[in-house]
């Protein structure tokens, strides 16, 4: 039922308000990819940015988004017990 509602609202829509309806869904869909690459973007500069953080060898080396974090983890783990070390 839904459909055949949705069909004849749409046939008796004028070919303006068609067109109007179609602009603004490519608007959205145009601003929504845009928000999209920037947060990506985003993204992308932050694990460059913790990836620089990093020590490997050799130091350029490339690593993927999920070899970023689990090198951070295990980073972030080592220099947590080198701190106990030093404290107790």
């Amino acid at each position: 039922m839904r459909v055949d509602r949705k069909k004849m609202e749409q046939e008796n829509l004028s070919r303006e308000e068609r067109r109007r309806r179609r602009r603004a869904t490519e608007k959205y869909r145009t601003a929504h990819a845009t928000r999209e690459r920037v947060r990506v973007e985003a993204f992308n500069v932050a694990f460059s940015e913790l990836r620089k953080l990093l020590p490997t060898l050799p130091p350029d080396k490339k690593l993927s988004k999920i070899e970023i974090l689990r090198l951070a983890i295990c980073y972030i783990n080592y220099l947590n017990h080198v701190l106990e070390l030093n404290n107790g």
